[in-house]
Formats: structure tokens, sequence, C-alpha cells
């Protein structure tokens, strides 16, 4: 006789980002599964950003909580963290017990500068043709550039810093996802992730056509199969 296997799954947004960035993916994944989703916003952040005065030990303790309201509930324990998200993710799947781990654009390292200036190049070009407005990257940046304060963005480098350590604590299998166009993560990235979490299983997996916003970008129907399958895998595990 198989039992019924309850599970929960959180998903932790980025630095200056809102539960959107991972949407498409939760979406997915709920209209396919019977599973319940956590998608927190960390403090400062959302559709209207207000980051001053909101410190990374906030955004960890807000990611956490949400953690331990769904272990209250459920057998079976997912994270998926998005950039920054992927770092606080690890932090939790090293401190608590979690079943898989997923990580997107996962901020170990940051600013691809060589795929930056190409990006930067394109803004440009747009601006020059008179189609600024219409470049995707810049519709999604222009506003959080304005909003972030320079205090806040220390804070960011600070949260990394403290989670980075964590990721040898990891045990639970892991995937790690990452688009190879991303200017702000560099695909570097997901090696070291890979050379530093001790996870006995762990799988990298380079999105060709995406850059940092995997979720949303031309990859993403990849991504959201691949996620499904992984995630799933615990389940046939448990019976």
């Amino acid at each position: 006789m198989v039992r019924e296997v309850s599970t929960g799954c959180l998903c932790i947004h980025g630095y200056t980002g809102s539960p959107e960035e991972v949407q498409p993916l939760v979406d997915y994944l709920q209209s396919r599964t019977n599973w319940e989703f956590s998608v927190p916003t960390l403090p400062g952040h959302g559709v209207e950003l207000n980051l001053r005065g909101h410190y990374y030990q906030e955004w960890i303790a807000a990611a956490e909580l949400a953690l331990l309201d769904l272990k209250k509930r459920h057998d079976t324990i997912l994270i998926i963290g998005f950039s920054m998200g992927g770092m606080i993710a690890s932090y939790l799947a090293a401190k608590h017990e979690v079943d898989r781990l997923v990580l997107l654009s996962a901020a170990l390292k940051y600013i691809s500068f060589p795929q930056m200036i190409k990006d930067t190049f394109e803004i440009v070009t747009d601006a020059w043709k008179g189609s600024l407005f219409e470049n995707p990257l810049f519709i999604r940046y222009q506003t959080k550039v304005t909003q972030t304060h320079f205090l806040s963005s220390l804070e960011f480098m600070r949260c990394v810093e403290f989670t980075k350590p964590y990721l040898q604590h990891v045990r639970c299998p892991t995937l790690i996802m990452q688009g190879k166009l991303d200017g702000l993560v560099p695909s570097k990235a997901a090696n070291f992730l890979e050379q530093e979490l001790s996870a006995p299983h762990k799988e990298v997996v380079f999105l060709p056509k995406s850059k940092h916003l995997v979720c949303h970008d031309q990859d993403r129907d990849t991504l959201c199969e691949k996620v499904l399958h992984f995630l799933r895998e615990v389940s046939y595990e448990r019976r």
C-alpha cells in the first residue's frame, strides 16, 4: 500500500525582487501537484521596494519562519531559491532537515561583467534607435536601480557572505540551474556551487538562452519540466 506523502514547497525570491520572479515556476508546479506552496515576500521587497532600514538577518528570518510553518504540516519539504534566495535556501537546507533543494541563478558570485557589458550595449543601442522602452531588461530594472539604496546593497553582499559557509553542510539532493547569458550572476557560479555543496547527489543544468530571470526567459519550459521531475523523485523514493 502506498502511503500518501504530504509535501510543502518553499520558494524564495531574490534581492530587490518579489514572488513574481518565481511565479511562472510556482504556477507550473501547482497545476501538476497537490503540494502546498509558500512564497513569502522578504522584508522591504515586493512591487514597491522599501529596502532602507532592512537587514539581511530579517530576510533570512522571514524565509525561515515560512519554512518552519510548512514543517508543521508536511512530511516532505522542498526548497526553491532564486538568486539571493538561492543562498538563503542553501542556509536553510543546511540548518534544517530538507528533502530536496533547487538553486536558480544562485548568487554565490555576482556581476558577470562580460555579459553585463553586452546587455548594456543592447540597452544603449535600443535607446539610440528610440526603442529603449521596449527593451525587456531595461523595463525590468529601471525602477529597481532608482529605488535601491546603497546600504541595502551592502546587506545583499553580507547575506551572501554569511550564507556561503553553510554550503558545505548541505546534504540533501540539489539541482542547480543557471542561465548562460546571466549578466548578474556569472555562469561559472554554478560550478562553484557544485564544488562547495557537500550533497552526494547534485546536478548542474545550464540554460543556453536564459539571462538572470530564468523563470521568465526563453528556456523556462525546460526549467519547469526539469524542476518538476527532480522534485517528484523524492515522492518515489519514499514509497
